[in-house]
């Protein structure tokens, strides 16, 4: 069993910046793939982007080029730096563990799940 529990969220303007983190209650390291979700109003879930279990990122098209993952392995930790946010970043932001034992993450196998994080992005 895997608890997650993410923090960071918050109001920001346009063309600001936040940082969101999400705590592990294991050590994810080279076991689970690790990925942020996101949750706009009226819209379905989407992945942001995700982290393999050999560090490899990957972002939605969306996001590309403005948010980047990253692990703290020693503290068990996933973060989603973001900046140059955008009106439509605003949603409830989930992180998402897999366990793995190859280098693939299907997006329909993330199993554990935080209680997410709300981001709000005003003019």
């Amino acid at each position: 069993q895997v608890q997650l529990v993410e923090s960071g969220g918050g109001s920001v303007q346009a063309g600001g910046s936040l940082r969101l983190s999400c705590a592990a209650s294991v050590s994810t390291y080279r076991r689970y793939c690790m990925a942020w979700f996101r949750q706009g109003p009226g819209k379905e879930r989407e992945v942001v982007a995700y982290i393999n279990v050999i560090s490899r990122t990957t972002y939605g098209d969306s996001v590309r080029g403005r948010f980047t993952i990253s692990q703290d392995n020693a503290k068990n930790t996933l973060f989603l730096q973001m900046n140059s946010l955008k009106l439509e970043d605003t949603g409830i932001y989930y992180c998402a563990a897999q366990r793995r034992d190859d280098t693939i993450c299907p997006i329909a196998m993330y199993d554990y799940w935080g209680q997410g994080t709300q981001v709000t992005v005003s003019s």
